[in-house]
């Protein structure tokens, strides 16, 4: 992988970073339990499941940072999603515990971001599923997109709901 950003783009992703709780919460508001938890295609998750799946996915990717940033180019350990997300707490209809995760992650993750130097975000671990450096720039690009990636997910399994 390994991005090289530039200051603004940096910015610009760290940004869409941080709005991305509201974002999410904005989503879900006020749907009710069939709506969260039916998967309305197959193969799909239900939003439920997305929901809770955003919150493994990014605690993991803050720890990667984490990782990135205090030891000398550490392998990062992968985890089966899928998996991850048929267990009963992430298809569960509760959604409020995982925004607040969410809600407080985000904050601290961006707080991290911002209080890093230029060197910082070329810093690099291994991941075994990416050929070469994953770095901090690459982190960046991977999650300022990966929870739009989801809602926009969720909202089509919405739609699929109502061409029921």
């Amino acid at each position: 992988m390994s991005i090289i950003f530039t200051p603004q783009e940096r910015l610009d992703r760290i940004d869409q970073i941080r709005r991305f709780p509201a974002e999410l919460e904005a989503a879900v508001q006020g749907l009710n339990e069939e709506q969260l938890t039916t998967r309305y295609d197959p193969g799909e998750w239900s939003v439920a499941q997305n929901v809770h799946h955003l919150v493994d996915s990014h605690m993991n990717a803050y720890i990667r940072t984490r990782l990135i940033l205090t030891e000398d180019k550490p392998t990062v350990r992968p985890y089966f999603q899928e998996h991850w997300a048929e267990l009963p707490d992430a298809k569960s209809p509760s959604l409020t515990t995982s925004l607040l995760i969410l809600r407080g992650l985000h904050q601290r993750w961006t707080e991290l971001f911002d209080s890093l130097q230029e060197v910082d975000f070329r810093r690099a671990g291994i991941h075994p599923d990416i050929d070469g450096d994953y770095t901090i720039d690459d982190i960046l690009d991977t999650y300022s997109r990966h929870g739009t990636g989801h809602i926009e997910q969720l909202q089509r399994q919405l739609e699929a709901g109502k061409q029921r």
